[in-house]
């Protein structure tokens, strides 16, 4: 007889461990999305991510490489403006795979993200809360919360209903925003899991 872990639908991109990695421009803030290696190093280009800062309405687009010639998946926020908003992942052909949204009020404290898959609901908050405070009061000094600090936090995502881990993402101190991402739970489609990691960088702090 199976194990009710067997038993869990399997999404149908399943990547247990990925890397992202922030890169900075004047109008655009753009993502490396690279595969795990068996070592644990960065292996092969598997999505590149653009972000464009004035766009009033979020959205992160997901193409196979540079050239952006072939968006493979996105996601969008449903309203403009809204902190509250739900925010749909999409692939190429426009089918809805999963969401996320942030938790405004419990965020306030400490970041939290609801995240819904089919078959799966799972909410993620920053994993030291003592850190979580420390930044939103390094923000509020005057003449000190505009000094860049690379504060290093790491986000825990669990299923709702058994407490199992379902992604994690921790950020690996360097200049630049790098996280190394885990994905025990084989529900969680690679797409809505590199869209959720790109968003705790590209929406974390709104």
């Amino acid at each position: 007889m199976s194990s009710p872990a067997e038993q869990r639908p399997q999404a149908a991109m399943v990547v247990p461990k990925f890397f992202v990695a922030q890169r900075i421009t004047l109008m655009v803030n753009r993502y490396e999305i690279r595969a795990a290696n068996p070592d644990g190093s960065e292996g092969p280009l598997m999505a590149f991510a653009e972000q464009k800062r004035l766009k009033l309405k979020e959205q992160v687009d997901f193409f196979t490489d540079e050239t952006r010639t072939r968006r493979v998946f996105s996601f969008k926020a449903r309203q403009v403006l809204d902190v509250h908003a739900e925010h749909d992942v999409v692939d190429e052909g426009g089918t809805v795979l999963g969401s996320f949204s942030k938790q405004f009020g419990a965020s306030l404290l400490r970041s939290t993200w609801d995240l819904s898959v089919p078959g799966l609901q799972a909410v993620g908050r920053e994993r030291r809360p003592l850190l979580a405070i420390l930044r939103r009061v390094w923000q509020w000094i005057p003449y000190v919360g505009d000094v860049w600090i690379p504060f290093v936090f790491h986000f825990d995502f669990v299923d709702t209903a058994t407490g199992q881990p379902v992604l994690i993402s921790e950020r690996r101190k360097a200049i630049r925003d790098r996280y190394t991402v885990t994905v025990p739970d084989p529900r969680l489609d690679f797409r809505v899991a590199a869209s959720m990691a790109v968003a705790l960088d590209a929406l974390q702090s709104r």
